[in-house]
């Protein structure tokens, strides 16, 4: 029972699957952000194009 309980302390396999995790995680929070942020920047050029067309016209 000892050499079980030691050999489950020793195995880090489960850590670095969590740190893999978090690490996705913490990319893909940065991705979606700066999705958002591209996005809107993006949507506010369009509209003040359109805005300029407007009143060209």
């Amino acid at each position: 029972m000892k050499a079980l309980v030691s050999r489950f302390l020793k195995d880090e396999s489960g850590a670095t699957a969590i740190e893999y995790g978090l690490i996705a995680s913490l990319i893909a929070v940065a991705i979606i952000t700066a999705a958002g942020t591209l996005g809107n920047n993006i949507s506010n050029t369009f509209q003040s194009i359109s805005n300029k067309l407007k009143t060209a016209t």
